[in-house]
């Protein structure tokens, strides 16, 4: 089974903060065939840098690559299906990227690998935290 991870999980098993996550999302990682975040992410993570609610010692996009390199993640695109889908969710909180990255996992009828309390108890998402 392949595994969406929302922005915060891509991060923290990037920083190695895996002492955040939940038990139950470490057993699903490690029994996943291959995990994804969706193209938002990388957006998000940008934007976080630009805010400064996050830095690094290299720039943006370098971490970036290095990160997916590193932990073998793929990137989910933003395809028409994702976009429209993304605007259909009623009841989602309105940050658009939780609303692509939601969309994405109920497109690609993969789980969602989340901390977020919001998503979480959004019942048209399969999650898993």
């Amino acid at each position: 089974m392949d595994l969406l991870l929302d922005t915060h999980v891509w991060v923290w098993l990037s920083l190695e903060k895996t002492k955040s996550l939940s038990e139950k999302s470490k057993k699903a990682m490690n029994s996943s065939g291959h995990q994804w975040i969706s193209a938002i992410s990388c957006w998000e993570l940008a934007k976080l840098v630009e805010k400064k609610r996050i830095g690094f010692s290299i720039p943006s996009l370098a971490w970036i690559r290095r990160s997916l390199n590193e932990l073998n993640i793929r990137i989910a695109d933003l395809s028409p299906e994702i976009a429209v889908e993304s605007t259909v969710l009623r009841g989602l909180n309105r940050d658009p990227a939780d609303q692509i990255i939601v969309a994405t996992s109920r497109i690609l009828g993969m789980p969602l690998l989340t901390a977020d309390k919001q998503i979480l108890e959004f019942p048209e998402v399969d999650t898993i935290w």
